[in-house]
């Protein structure tokens, strides 16, 4: 293909992945078996998403949107146009224009032509709806795709309908759906390569639409790919350098917010394609100064922290923004307020949700966008009825503040929110933290023994590197990990066996690892900065940044992973002491050299205890007095959405009696957490059975409180709520036995986790007693500044 310019190249692929995958007698035998006399081209267009080659589907994004769905969408536009800009015809007004980036095969414009034509014809009756359809829906109606085939079939598509409607195409008549990647602003380049010249054409005339058609609604689903293979220069400078809107004003992009970088260290969610998609369609409108869009998109742009620079700028782009939430997301596990199940719209993980965003050309005088919410929970169909009944105008809208910093799109309680934010940060008590460790090979260079290290280290370090891949499975090289950098790193450290230490691989699950430090080594992402401190006397919190599952934290003696309690997202470690560094005979600054170590806490929380107390607290007081507090269950209620978004602040009492017996109980706790209370020499449960004590068939039997590994033998005693007791991500007796599915328990793994059982029947009865402390000591508490 070496006369195809590069642009047209994904075309010529695409058409070639459909035709090697198109399975033709199976469409004409579905179609003569079903015998209802439909038009197999038809049947092929209405189901043809569904049978679509699911790698393509997944790597495009690209899902079929449910009729329900795209009524309320077009019939809310519909609303929008009418009540807000004037247009009393709506979508059948002369003045509109309609676009749809990721046309699919063309479902929401087909829904608005229909609905365009109801309209006109309810004005004017049906004696000049062939005219309406030629001068309006074939001038005004534009789409853009990227995908050959659904290209093909949704031209099929508009013009069965467009005869359905009455209205038989012409010679010279075309709906203008092109073929073309929306989020590219440069035309492909003229060829000479056969049947490919119209393709150009194509083009010419789609980037005519991009750069000077005003377009008044724009309407979709566009798709959902967290790994986008829209990577070029135009979209990626809209979301991260901004551009000026109509009238002057400047937009500075989703990558920083009020005037700062948006300083996360891994925003890769801002570069998903809806995200790019929500960002064209603002910038078309923000070009045109007035417009309405109409999407359904993955919904964690409504209160993910990484998007909050995003919902900024959408703020200041629009005057009205109106979220419905559908919910749905298997994710975060989501489920109705009642406990029942819900269900997503879509086959998909992700939940979803409704935006419309509308912006006059007189707006609201700078005042910021007002912003309405609802939601909908229950079962697809319950949802799709609600749908396919209402519209922006009959949905019950609670008008939400977002307030600075995260801009959040889903209703908080403002006042709660306000006291929450005088307590400091985690991260503000605890200035040095990091990601746990990213080994990027938890197979290889994870083990169960020090001896499975220490052979692995040796077998590995001298193989032939595609030995090596092949032996431990390790597929292809990643950017920050390879094998050859693994190897060297090996072979520089010794290998030496005083490298071989303990690692938190999951709640009470320490194995082994061998640890050099060093970045992009045998370990990806080593965090040396703040692991060396615990490769001394010290313990460490570990807690997340945010959680798509419930809250979590445990206490640490040693180096951990980044999903140590946090399955959907990465958890961080904040040590409590600070040593020197040897290799860099770094003392510390502040630290005498009489010291080994000093206190990794803020001076600021310092001051403010010590002010408040009368006399300052040991650093273990005021790490036990955290630990307490991050597990009372009504501290965790009460700020279950904040949570969900950010580090966890703690709140501090002003007591200094309650601040001790908080620390108190937070010391027992934490001295459970790390196996060496004696309350634990009585265990809860007891290992019965005869015969094969390998890990098979795990089940709980809540009527006789037994835990089978097997058909042959049991945990006798467990109660359902430590069954089901949670810590982070993880369900902790279910998760521990599971990593171990296949494995033949030892006489220590037994007592293991015979003293895990134990330690969750402790943490609930001190829980109990930590809530009866933490409400009388949140009635008075420190603001900080």
């Amino acid at each position: 293909m070496k006369d195809v310019p590069a642009q047209m190249e994904w075309i010529i692929d695409d058409i070639s992945e459909v035709l090697s995958v198109a399975d033709v007698n199976r469409i004409l035998q579905d179609y003569f078996r079903e015998g209802k006399g439909r038009d197999p081209v038809v049947h092929f267009y209405e189901t043809f998403l569904a049978a679509y080659d699911p790698r393509i589907r997944e790597r495009r994004g690209v899902y079929y949107t449910p009729e329900a769905v795209v009524s309320y969408i077009v019939r809310s536009i519909n609303h929008i146009l009418k009540d807000r800009f004037g247009r009393t015809a709506g979508l059948a007004s002369d003045s509109v224009t309609v676009l749809d980036p990721a046309s699919g095969t063309l479902t929401f414009l087909a829904e608005a032509a229909k609905l365009a034509v109801e309209e006109f014809e309810s004005r004017y009756g049906t004696g000049v709806r062939e005219g309406f359809i030629r001068d309006h829906i074939l001038k005004n109606f534009y789409a853009f795709e990227l995908m050959m085939a659904p290209y093909a079939v949704g031209h099929l598509k508009m013009s069965f309908l467009l005869e359905e409607l009455g209205y038989a195409l012409q010679k010279d008549d075309r709906f203008k759906l092109y073929l073309t990647n929306t989020l590219e602003i440069e035309d492909l380049d003229q060829t000479s390569f056969p049947g490919m010249a119209s393709l150009s054409e194509e083009s010419r005339l789609a980037g005519q639409v991009k750069k000077e058609q005003p377009i008044l609604a724009i309407m979709g689903n566009p798709p959902y790919s967290g790994h986008s293979a829209n990577k070029g220069q135009w979209i990626d400078g809209l979301l991260k350098e901004g551009y000026t809107r109509a009238g002057g004003s400047e937009d500075a992009g989703y990558y920083r917010i009020d005037g700062k970088p948006l300083g996360e260290k891994n925003p890769k969610w801002l570069q998903d394609d809806y995200v790019k998609f929500i960002r064209f369609g603002q910038w078309k409108i923000d070009q045109a100064g007035e417009g309405v869009l109409g999407f359904i998109t993955n919904h964690s742009y409504l209160d993910n922290p990484t998007f909050r620079g995003m919902r900024r700028s959408l703020m200041e782009s629009f005057d009205e923004i109106y979220l419905l939430d559908l919910h749905g997301n298997s994710l975060k596990k989501e489920r109705c307020p009642d406990g029942s199940k819900d269900e997503n719209v879509f086959d998909i993980r992700q939940g979803t949700a409704v935006a419309l965003f509308v912006k006059t050309k007189d707006g609201r005088d700078n005042k910021g966008a007002q912003i309405y919410h609802a939601e909908r929970w229950g079962l697809r169909e319950e949802k799709y009825n609600w749908l396919s009944g209402n519209d922006i105008a009959t949905t019950q809208w609670r008008g939400i503040v977002p307030i600075e910093d995260f801009y959040l799109f889903v209703p908080l309680d403002e006042r709660l929110l306000k006291r929450y934010r005088e307590s400091p940060k985690i991260t503000e008590i605890f200035p040095i933290n990091s990601v746990g460790i990213v080994t990027a090979r938890d197979k290889l260079t994870i083990q169960w023994t020090p001896e499975k290290v220490w052979t692995a280290v040796l077998n590995f370090s001298t193989m032939d590197p595609e030995l090596a891949r092949m032996t431990y499975s390790l597929g292809r090289d990643a950017r920050d990990w390879k094998v050859a950098f693994a190897q060297k790193d090996l072979t520089d450290s010794g290998p030496d066996r005083s490298n071989i230490v303990s690692i938190l691989y999951r709640p009470f699950d320490v194995r082994y690892t061998y640890y050099t430090g060093r970045t992009r080594g045998f370990h990806c992402m080593p965090r040396r900065d703040v692991m060396r401190h615990m490769m001394k006397e010290n313990f460490a919190l570990i807690t997340p940044k945010q959680n798509k599952d419930e809250f979590g934290a445990i206490a640490a003696k040693v180096i951990g992973t980044h999903k140590t309690v946090a399955a959907y997202d990465v958890n961080y470690y904040f040590p409590l002491f600070l040593y020197p560094d040897p290799d860099t005979k770094d003392l510390l600054s502040d630290l005498e050299e009489s010291q080994e170590r000093r206190p990794n806490i803020a001076g600021t929380i310092w001051s403010a205890l010590s002010e408040a107390y009368g006399e300052s607290p040991t650093p273990e007081d005021i790490f036990y007095y955290i630990y307490a507090v991050l597990y009372s269950d009504t501290y965790r209620t009460k700020y279950v959405e904040f949570l969900k978004i950010d580090f966890p602040r703690v709140p501090f009492t002003r007591n200094p009696g309650l601040f001790t017996e908080l620390a108190d109980q937070g010391r027992r706790l934490a001295s459970v957490h790390l196996m060496k209370s004696p309350e634990l020499e009585s265990p809860c449960v007891k290992f019965q059975g005869t015969g094969d004590m390998t890990v098979d068939k795990i089940r709980y039997s809540k009527n006789d409180e037994r835990l089978y590994i097997n058909s042959d033998h049991y945990f006798e005693g467990m109660t359902e709520s430590v069954w089901t007791y949670r810590i982070g991500g993880y369900q902790v007796c279910d998760k521990w036995l599971k990593d171990r599915r296949g494995r033949y328990l030892s006489l220590d793994d037994v007592k293991h986790y015979c003293r895990i059982v134990t330690v969750l029947e402790h943490t609930i009865r001190i829980q109990k007693d930590i809530d009866v402390i933490y409400e009388e000591a949140e009635r008075n508490l420190i603001a900080f500044p």
